[in-house]
């Protein structure tokens, strides 16, 4: 691929290694815990959406983000949940063993049910 991804496929082509194993994997989970999510690529990454973004993913050189926008809101059992933002949390992914699906589900559908509950994110004031 030449130039920068203009969409999730795209993307995922231009990681190496296991980042794009972990990419598409996140993006599987996503897209089968909230059926309803628009997935796009805005913000150079992977973005879903459903009443305004509900997460993301994202690739570094040695970790891979699955971000939550409101990720403060969310019950969060097992303590995956990373940052300090006033909304926004990630789960910090650094090896295909980090992927926990259960737990990830869970998390995907619980932002989705937060943007339901309290609104878009980008666009409220809440949280």
């Amino acid at each position: 691929m030449t130039g920068k991804p203009t969409s999730v496929d795209e993307y995922i082509a231009s990681l190496e290694g296991w980042p794009a194993e972990a990419v598409a994997s996140l993006r599987q989970i996503v897209l089968d815990a909230v059926p309803e999510a628009a997935e796009r690529f805005k913000w150079a990454q992977p973005v879903y959406e459903s009443n305004g973004p509900f997460c993301y993913i994202k690739a570094f050189k040695r970790h891979v983000n699955f971000g939550f926008w409101w990720g403060l809101e969310i019950d969060d059992p097992l303590g995956l949940l990373q940052g300090s933002g006033e909304k926004m949390r990630h789960v910090r992914i650094t090896s295909l063993a980090d992927i926990e699906p259960e737990a990830l589900t869970s998390l995907a559908k619980a932002s989705a049910e937060a943007n339901q509950r309290i609104g878009d994110p980008t666009k409220t004031a809440a949280g």
